[in-house]
């Protein structure tokens, strides 16, 4: 069986009670910009990426322990994986802006 290329896009989050410095300071920056309504402000990254194997399941779990190895740090960080889109062709996977990512799990 090929393997099919799986487009998959992590995202990285503090875990709640970690404290985020740079949620902190975007939302103290808010009220001056006219924005006094938005709270809680928190700031995480996003990586995309192409992974090639079998099926979802083992592209999944290749993408997982990436995330606890190196891309996420798993003491303060939560992590979601989701699996975007899938095609059998060598081109790489482009995210339409606004996109809807479905399939995800919670770390």
């Amino acid at each position: 069986m090929e393997p099919v290329r799986f487009a998959v896009a992590v995202d990285v989050m503090p875990k709640e009670g970690i404290s985020d410095p740079q949620g902190q300071a975007i939302e103290r920056a808010l009220p001056s910009l006219g924005f006094a309504d938005l709270h809680g402000v928190r700031v995480g990254k996003r990586i995309e990426l192409t992974v090639d194997a079998p099926d979802a399941e083992t592209a999944e779990a290749i993408v997982r322990a990436a995330c606890v190895r190196f891309l996420a740090n798993p003491v303060i960080e939560d992590f979601q994986v989701s699996l975007v889109a899938a095609d059998r062709g060598p081109s790489t996977w482009r995210p339409t802006p606004g996109s809807p990512s479905g399939g995800g799990t919670r770390a």
